[in-house]
């Protein structure tokens, strides 16, 4: 009986482990978005510049999500949904916010919403709402994708860029290399943090590709564990103005989990198993 018991406890353990190493995802994460005004953004000028009088000119944030208008500035501005040219739109409209403090706005619905300063006309923005989640795909299953044992996941930007993600398997003492694909685009530009166990093991900013394409290789890496792929998306082109959602992050979790720390702890509990069963028979197997 007791044998059974311990039989039927691996059993156990092992589909619980196995539907926790779920497969790897990447999402963009816009459930809260911060703007804030360009010092110095009361005297025209700003608009002529890349950056434009707000940072970021173009954000991007869920529906139901927190838009936070933060005025940096030392003049007073309003936040109001619409244009100059068409006047406001109903959306939001902050009224008169003051130097130092800020006004917070939740979108309801998808699409994309300008907005303006009514004293300051000049100052123009946009916010793109989306669906919660619209961004997020899955990636690969738990198995290698080929006998080198790398594995691939997705992600995607909010202009529908895909980015794919190759990496070799962590090893521990030694570094990973990391292979990206911004799918059909040129002059790519982007930051980079890999970390493993919160542990910062690849850091890059400035990143440029004149294809899209990016071959990386981390420090070595402590443990097999798997990494997390934070990319923050800088924009396409050379030279300034760049386009796309500048500033937007795609997270990729748990890549390559198949080689992480839930294989070796099915290992253990196996190899546990089996001495707790050949402890009652005396039978010493031969590892």
């Amino acid at each position: 009986m007791k044998t059974k018991a311990i039989g039927s406890f691996f059993v156990l353990f092992a589909i619980v482990a196995g539907l926790v190493a779920t497969t790897p995802t990447a999402f963009a994460d816009h459930t809260e978005v911060t703007i804030s005004v360009a010092p110095g953004s009361s005297s025209t000028g700003c608009e002529t510049t890349a950056d434009g009088c707000y940072n970021p000119k173009e954000a991007t944030v869920d529906v139901g999500g927190k838009v936070i208008f933060s005025n940096t500035d030392t003049a007073a501005h309003t936040f109001t949904a619409g244009s100059a040219s068409d006047g406001p739109s109903g959306e939001f409209d902050s009224g008169l916010v003051m130097a130092g403090t800020s006004f917070e706005w939740t979108p309801t619905a998808a699409g994309q919403v300008s907005y303006f300063c009514m004293v300051h006309p000049w100052m123009a923005g946009s916010i793109v709402v989306q669906e919660a989640g619209a961004e997020e795909m899955t990636g690969m299953t738990g198995e290698s994708t080929s006998n080198s044992g790398e594995s691939s996941v997705m992600g995607m930007l909010s202009d529908g860029t895909k980015i794919s993600v190759t990496a070799s398997a962590p090893m521990a003492n030694e570094k990973m290399k990391i292979s990206m694909d911004f799918a059909g685009k040129e002059h790519v530009n982007q930051d980079i943090v890999v970390t493993q166990s919160g542990a910062v093991v690849l850091e890059e900013t400035g990143l440029h590709s004149h294809d899209g394409k990016f071959a990386l290789e981390t420090s070595a890496l402590k443990s097999t564990d798997p990494v997390d792929i934070t990319v923050t998306f800088q924009g396409y082109g050379v030279d300034d103005p760049k386009t796309g959602p500048i500033g937007e992050e795609v997270v990729f979790s748990n890549v390559v989990p198949e080689f992480g720390t839930i294989a070796m702890m099915i290992l253990v509990v196996s190899i546990i198993s089996i001495v707790a069963v050949t402890a009652k028979t005396r039978v010493i197997p031969r590892f």
